[in-house]
This record gives structure tokens, C-alpha cells and sequence, in this order.
């Protein structure tokens, strides 16, 4: 168990990659802080954990709220005694033609995907920093950190931030023995991906541009989060690890199979 004793702190973990995160975290032998706004599904993840002979509470947090997210930190520390990291995963995608973007919109992408992650992410460094015995943080980027598809030009701005926040944070908090690094998944099956599925034409033009010719799973996005977290990555901070099939490799389509 690589993660054996360690707290960890997820947010946006009541489904999803936070989800498949927290369950490989608690394998590893992870007590894990389940956070969501979606308090009857964090629950249940948290539920799940427990009933697999894992360590997890739910605590519910709205992290486009500062001072939510410092009493969940709080919250977090007091339930387990510590804390050694967290993924700050929360986010959200608001899809629209860029001259319909409204500037409400666009903030409340930023407020959750970005400033949300910040917030966690600086809250848990303090409390790492008192502690004294380094960490890990590692936040939950996206291919569109580097491309952009102009329907999604806000959660592409969020995540183009996240990237520079986990290599501002990896510099900053290299003295105190914390590594910050982030996972930058491409097309991935999660709920939203699974709703586009039943359209052949919409996922044929996922797949054209995927080189390894399928979507990938939450389940690999979270042994990435696990390997970062533990001591078999000890050497690496300020990076992004792009799960991305070969996405971002690629300057062409290529066929998709039937």
C-alpha cells in the first residue's frame, strides 16, 4: 500500500475522476476526505469506501466560497488529526459561442475551476508548511490547458491557470518538501463523455484525434494521482502528466475504427 496512513483531502470527488480518485487512494490505504457540493452522492462514495474496509468521510464544501473551503480544511484536519495532501479537483464546463459568453458565466467557471483550486490548494500548503513534514498536491488540469475548442473558451482559460499555478506553487513550496503537480486528462469516460457516446458522428471526432483509438478511464487518471502522491514520484514537481491517448502528439485526424 503505497499511500498507507496518508490524509488526503478530494474535492469534487462525488463522481467522476474525483471519485475513481478517492477509491484508489483508499486502496492504497488513504484516509480520504470525500468533498462535494452533491451531498447525497459524496455520501455514498464515501459510503462505498467504507463498506470496501477504507477510511472516508464526507464533507460537503461549495468551493467558489473562500471561506467554506477554509473550514473544510479545518473540517478535514480535525477528523483525521492531519493532513498530506489533497487533489483539488472541483470544476465545471459551461459551453457556449464565445460572443454569448457572459461575463457571470465566465466568472463562475473561473470562481470554481481556478480560484476554487487556489484557494485549496494554498490552504493545505499552510497547513503542510505548520505540520513540518512536506506533501503532495496535485491539481486536476485538462488538454485544454494547451488547446482550446471555442465553445469552451472559459474552462480553457481555467485550466491554461492551473497550469501555471502547479509550477508557481512547485517553486514556492519546494523548500517546505511539498510537490505540486498536476493530470491534464483529454477525452476521459466520465458522465459528460458517456452522454456524447450515443452520438457516432460527435465521438468519431472525439476518436479522430485520439491516436490510441479510445476514450480513457477515470480509473487511469486515478493510478496517476496515486503514483504522484507517493514516494515512487518523489523527484518530480511542477509537472503536468497529459492521460491523453496521444491527443496533444497529434497535428492531424486520424481514421476511426468501426
Amino acid at each position: 500500500m503505497r499511500l498507507k496512513d496518508k490524509v488526503y483531502l478530494i474535492t469534487g470527488a462525488a463522481a467522476g475522476i474525483g471519485e475513481a480518485c478517492a477509491g484508489e487512494f483508499a486502496a492504497e490505504g488513504a484516509k480520504v476526505i470525500v468533498s462535494d457540493i452533491d451531498r447525497a452522492k459524496g455520501e455514498a462514495v464515501a459510503g462505498g469506501i467504507r463498506a470496501s474496509g477504507g477510511q472516508a468521510v464526507f464533507l460537503e464544501c461549495d468551493v467558489a466560497e473562500p471561506e467554506a473551503v477554509r473550514n473544510l480544511v479545518a473540517e478535514s484536519v480535525a477528523v483525521f488529526g492531519r493532513l498530506d495532501g489533497a487533489i483539488p479537483n472541483a470544476g465545471i464546463v459551461h459551453v457556449c459561442d464565445f460572443l454569448d459568453l457572459t461575463l457571470e458565466d465566465f466568472d463562475r467557471v473561473l470562481n470554481i475551476n481556478l480560484r476554487g483550486a487556489f484557494v485549496t490548494a494554498q490552504e493545505v500548503a499552510r497547513h503542510l508548511v505548520r505540520q513540518g513534514e512536506g506533501g503532495t498536491i496535485i491539481h486536476m488540469s485538462s488538454v485544454n490547458a494547451v488547446l482550446a475548442i471555442p465553445a469552451t473558451t472559459s474552462y480553457a482559460v481555467s485550466k491554461g491557470g492551473i497550469g501555471q499555478l502547479t509550477r508557481g506553487m512547485a517553486l514556492a513550496l519546494a523548500s517546505h518538501g511539498i510537490r505540486v503537480n498536476a493530470i491534464g486528462p483529454g477525452s476521459i469516460n466520465t458522465d459528460v463523455l458517456k452522454a456524447v457516446a450515443t452520438d457516432k458522428a460527435a465521438m468519431n471526432r472525439i476518436l479522430s484525434r485520439t491516436p490510441m483509438g479510445r476514450a480513457g478511464e477515470v480509473s487511469e487518471v486515478a493510478r496517476i494521482a496515486v503514483f504522484l502522491a507517493s514516494e515512487d514520484s518523489s523527484y518530480i514537481t511542477g509537472q503536468t502528466i497529459y492521460a491523453d491517448g496521444g491527443r496533444m502528439a497529434l497535428n492531424y485526424t486520424v481514421p476511426v475504427r468501426d
